[in-house]
């Protein structure tokens, strides 16, 4: 290898470096696994930064040290509240540190501070030559305490050099724990049901749980005793393709499915005739009564259903109300102020996903496959289909209202109820790649790599979950503000949050577009930044936090979990001793969320007749039938062991031994 290949190679490695992608990591084995230039190289070009030849990685590498450099301030710094001093640091041309810059600190509840500071006389930590300036960091600390500043998002401006813009940065303070509900502390425990919504039959939903039932879950649970109802993701999914209906890969986290409305208690629904002779006619009632009894969830049919009325719905409403600044009126505009740019651009993303769909364009809802013009959020084409279709844009916006309005009364019943959690609403992993949240912001996200996971016993090949991963770097020039967005929004009516794959806060495995699921690596995240800006948003929404920290973790992510009062997960299926014993209550951890499964593990009557097995020699068979019998010796020992833990706890009924 020559010495400018070489140094290439050291270029590349270094910007691997600063991007987060860790040289290597162990898995479940122990053994370890180095990444790969190869792998290195694909990850930076996902991010993009282009290093497709050895003079581009020369070249991105001294782009981005120049670009650190050149950055007055940083564009987040995040403190404990316990942090002293609050320092951050100033980056200037030597040149002219020695000239005072006028500095502003500005609270988020008003107050603000002034000052001026000399870069010169305050501590250097790095001096380097920027095509041939010297630039140098200095360290500055503020002359406020945390306390005084107060937790929160707080804005420092400071004075350029050559007395242009001022340069700005958004300063977090952060608590050091997150909200405990007041039914928890000391030591007090609640219990309740874990409720996949769309599989709720009653006789006046839809064929797929409404959020209505999810109200009468609630009451049920509080007249039982309960104190937290737990749920799927309620995240909005496809619109023009509803029978792609995982609750883990959501065209947005942002927004909610409008198929968990309840059409019928929809306001508009009691004067809107029109909606109201759709919904008796003898053929839709007949769909329904199908729908209601039918062994499967009929998204597809349920999905048309509710869309049908709903047009109906909103066309009542704009005749009877838009426009007529009566309280409806005025209540869907606050709600489109509240919703700011992201709702605006959701139901954009909507309006044209379903225009896309009736062209005839496949794949419709995913705007990769869009024309070129529209595939730009910000562009002229988007902007004109926007003035088009201002109805079908705000058809989307009411259906969104309707959905929040109705997950509200959930929860405001759950409060009323005396729940002592109240509702554990699931934060997944990723979004899909070419939903509204990608296409609203498609610089956030790699487009080249997707997140997964490396081999283990279960899936020799590893992983690909298809998700597109957010860059780390993208995530701080944002100071943080879509993964706040995203948690504020999840927590805003829960009592608890659960957070899917919570070792994403650390590090995720992405895997290059193309490549095989053993071929990907770790990116290291904003650890500290995100579980302090966790904490803050619990704080504020009053909402406890619980990490789905199942397989592999970290020692690093356990202690930080804890640290910050994130309760851990704890399915029955996992929690045994080495000898294969089911573990006792008593050995579970105070700060623990005990289920029997999770969404993706069978149920106790499933898992006690062999149900999950069944369903996966179903829809994998073994290729050596002897694999089956060693299942089934398998959980016939789970089920002694089962029966033997009861006993232990003297919990098995009467006659049974």
């Amino acid at each position: 290898m020559n010495e400018f290949a070489s140094g290439a190679e050291d270029a590349v490695g270094r910007l691997a470096a600063y991007a987060g992608i860790l040289p290597e990591y162990l898995d479940v084995r122990n053994e370890c696994h180095v990444t790969s230039s190869e792998t290195q190289r694909a990850l930076l070009a996902a991010m993009g930064i282009s290093v497709a030849s050895n003079t581009d990685a020369v070249a991105a590498l001294a782009a981005q040290e120049a670009r650190a450099l050149r950055r007055p301030v940083p564009p987040v710094a995040v403190f404990r509240a316990d942090d002293a001093p609050l320092a951050i640091e100033l980056a200037v041309p030597t040149s002219l540190a020695a000239r005072p810059r006028a500095w502003l600190l500005m609270a988020e509840r008003g107050e603000s501070w002034r000052g001026s500071v000399v870069p010169a006389v305050l501590q250097q930590t790095e001096a380097r030559a920027i095509d041939g300036v010297a630039y140098a960091r200095y360290r500055f600390a503020l002359p406020v305490t945390a306390a005084t500043l107060g937790e929160g998002y707080h804005r420092f401006e400071l004075q350029a050099a050559d007395d242009a813009a001022s340069a700005a940065t958004t300063l977090i303070v952060v608590p050091t724990r997150c909200y405990e509900p007041p039914a928890l502390a000391d030591g007090g425990r609640v219990w309740g049901p874990s409720v996949q919504l769309y599989s709720i039959r009653s006789r006046r939903n839809w064929g797929i749980g409404d959020l209505a039932d999810l109200k009468r879950v609630t009451e049920f649970a509080a007249a039982a005793g309960a104190g937290i109802v737990g749920l799927n993701p309620l995240h909005v999914l496809s619109s023009v393709a509803p029978q792609h209906a995982s609750p883990y890969n959501p065209s947005s986290r942002l927004f909610g499915n409008p198929i968990y409305i309840d059409v019928e208690v929809v306001p508009e629904f009691e004067h809107c005739e029109a909606a109201r002779r759709a919904v008796a006619n003898a053929g839709f009632q007949t769909k329904l009564r199908w729908l209601r009894e039918g062994e499967l969830v009929g998204y597809r049919v349920s999905f048309a259903a509710k869309r049908e009325v709903m047009e109906l719905l909103y066309r009542c409403f704009r005749e009877r109300h838009r426009g007529h600044d009566d309280a409806r009126d005025r209540a869907f505009t606050a709600y489109l102020a509240s919703g700011g740019e992201a709702l605006r651009r959701h139901a954009l993303f909507e309006a044209i996903a379903e225009k896309m769909h009736a062209d005839g364009i496949a794949a419709a809802g995913d705007w990769r496959r869009w024309p070129v013009a529209l595939r730009d959020v910000n562009g002229p084409a988007v902007a004109a289909f926007a003035v088009a279709h201002v109805e079908r844009v705000e058809f989307h916006a009411y259906l969104q209202w309707q959905f929040d309005t109705q997950l509200d009364a959930a929860g405001e019943a759950s409060a009323a109820l005396g729940l002592g959690v109240g509702l554990l609403q699931d934060l997944a992993v990723g979004i899909n790649p070419g939903g509204s949240e990608s296409w609203s912001d498609p610089s956030l996200y790699a487009a080249g790599a997707s997140i997964g996971a490396p081999p283990d016993p279960y899936n020799a090949a590893g992983q690909n979950w298809g998700l597109p991963p957010p860059i780390p770097e993208r995530l701080r020039d944002a100071a943080y503000a879509p993964f706040i967005a995203t948690l504020r929004r999840n927590m805003r009516v829960a009592g608890a949050l659960r957070i899917d794959h919570v070792m994403g806060l650390l590090r995720l495995y992405w895997v290059p577009t193309g490549a095989g699921g053993d071929a990907g690596a770790y990116v290291r995240y904003p650890f500290d930044d995100l579980l302090g800006i966790l904490a803050l948003e619990s704080q504020r929404n009053r909402c406890m936090v619980i990490g789905e920290d199942l397989g592999t973790v970290t020692d690093e992510v356990r202690a930080g979990l804890e640290r910050v009062g994130v309760l851990s997960s704890r399915p029955l299926y996992f929690a045994h001793d080495a000898d294969g014993e089911f573990i006792a209550p008593a050995a579970y951890p105070r700060d623990a969320v005990v289920s029997v499964g999770t969404h993706d593990l069978a149920t106790l009557k499933g898992f006690w007749v062999g149900a999950d097995l069944d369903a996966r020699e179903a829809l994998s068979p073994l290729p050596v039938p002897e694999h089956r019998y060693a299942q089934n010796v398998e959980r016939t020992g789970q089920r002694r062991r089962l029966l033997h833990a009861l006993q232990r706890e003297a919990l098995l009924p009467a006659g049974i031994d």
